[in-house]
């Protein structure tokens, strides 16, 4: 396990990672507007659980607070989402993006520079005309390693409500953002035009019922999307079938037990996120207590369902006081559709075997922060007498949270933000 951690500000509370598409690069946002990348150890035969060290390879500034004078509102710095697009050339590219905003940036390597130039000094200042008295030819020459950032495409003016979601099409040249109430599909080289493909703002705002909660692409389709809502409930959309998709392909839902049903019913059904597997088959979604897996030729009802934090269930009423209720957690596969993974409070997070059927409980701390430690179980206390190594469901501290989370795309490698701290974990290598 390594973990990376900054001085505790409110700005530096991660608030997105994201693997590359190859998963040499780790990247996260902050809520300062900040983007650290990390890239990859490479393996040596000495040392091969070295193979799991990422290093800081480049931090840049990709978002600055904003006013909007329009509407006197503060757009704040904080990056909601994170996406690569794939590898093509020796650079890398990813989007991120605040509120507001979506940047595309271009992460490059640069070893050597160039001199001898005929029209400028070494320096940069142009010389005069009449000082060229001999023509040079110019030489390139080794310099130290750098690596640059470079913003390349700003897409702005798309959004009237915060950007939530976004994501890189399969066909590599186009993306979608989505709001609460509209998704809009973007190509990477234009800035000044964005297509409205979901659109379910009512004519009259009192008439609203749910709101868009995520969106994306299938990973294969490049025609099919797929996003939620509030309510519980997944619309698949297919834009060969009309430009605006207001009209769903397939809705996956499951029906509420009426002898169930609570005052936060409604709140705790509400989706925070949506994953499409990566063969793209299945759909994972996350609510309050539980993830979901979805088939794509079944709308009526979850194939599994698992719970994350049962035991909190009994705890609404408090978690709604203090507005936990309403937080955001993320969910991921890995790499080959076989497990998945969510984060709960007290810094715990839950890794389901959809194989075996097993679960496990790890917690992301400083005290596991030793080379080569290894994670143990942690279990929680329902009440009565508690065991050894369990946790009280009393003593659990909310304000530590696995919100943001992330699968390497092949290896078992995950990366997990507590607060300011980045933990990625690895299988135990011997």
């Amino acid at each position: 396990m390594s973990t990376t951690a900054r001085p505790t500000q409110t700005s530096d509370i991660i608030s997105a990672v994201e693997f590359s598409v190859s998963g040499e690069l780790l990247a996260t946002g902050d809520k300062g507007g900040r983007v650290v990348i990390f890239q990859r150890e490479p393996e040596r035969k000495r040392r091969p659980y070295l193979r799991g060290e990422y290093n800081v390879y480049s931090t840049f500034q990709s978002h600055e607070p904003e006013f909007d004078f329009l509407k006197s509102l503060e757009i704040e710095e904080r990056i909601n989402k994170i996406r690569w697009l794939p590898h093509q050339n020796p650079a890398h590219f990813l989007l991120s993006t605040n509120d507001k905003t979506v940047k595309l940036w271009k992460i490059s390597e640069r070893d050597k520079r160039a001199e001898g130039y005929n029209l400028k000094e070494e320096d940069g200042r142009v010389r005069e005309p009449f000082r060229i008295t001999s023509l040079r030819v110019p030489v390139v020459l080794p310099m130290e390693l750098t690596v640059e950032a470079s913003l390349r495409r700003t897409f702005a003016n798309a959004h009237t409500y915060h950007i939530h979601s976004i994501s890189v099409n399969s066909d590599h040249e186009t993306y979608l953002s989505a709001d609460d109430l509209r998704i809009n599909l973007w190509h990477v080289e234009i800035t000044d035009r964005s297509f409205t493909i979901v659109d379910i703002k009512p004519a009259n705002m009192e008439e609203l019922t749910e709101v868009i909660t995520a969106a994306e692409f299938h990973p294969q389709q490049c025609h099919t999307l797929a996003y939620s809502s509030s309510k519980g409930s997944i619309r698949l959309c297919d834009m060969r079938a009309a430009a605006l998709c207001d009209n769903h392909a397939k809705f996956f839902g499951e029906p509420e037990d009426p002898g169930s049903r609570s005052f936060f019913s409604e709140i705790i059904s509400s989706i925070s996120d949506l994953k499409f597997s990566r063969s793209g088959r299945y759909m994972l979604t996350r609510d309050f207590l539980s993830v979901k897996v979805w088939d794509l030729h079944m709308e009526a009802r979850p194939v599994e369902t698992y719970q994350v934090h049962e035991y909190l269930r009994a705890k609404l009423c408090f978690l709604y006081e203090n507005d936990c209720i309403f937080d955001k957690f993320e969910c991921c596969w890995n790499g080959s559709d076989s497990a998945i993974m969510s984060g709960s409070y007290n810094n715990f997070f839950r890794l389901f075997d959809r194989n075996s059927q097993r679960d496990i409980t790890l917690e992301a701390s400083r005290d596991a922060n030793k080379p080569r430690a290894t994670l143990k179980p942690r279990r929680v206390s329902m009440g009565g007498k508690r065991q050894r190594d369990e946790v009280s469901v009393d003593s659990l501290d909310y304000s530590r949270k696995i919100l943001h989370s992330a699968w390497h795309p092949t290896d078992n490698i995950i990366a997990v933000a507590a607060s300011n701290s980045l933990y990625i974990f690895q299988d135990e290598v011997n």
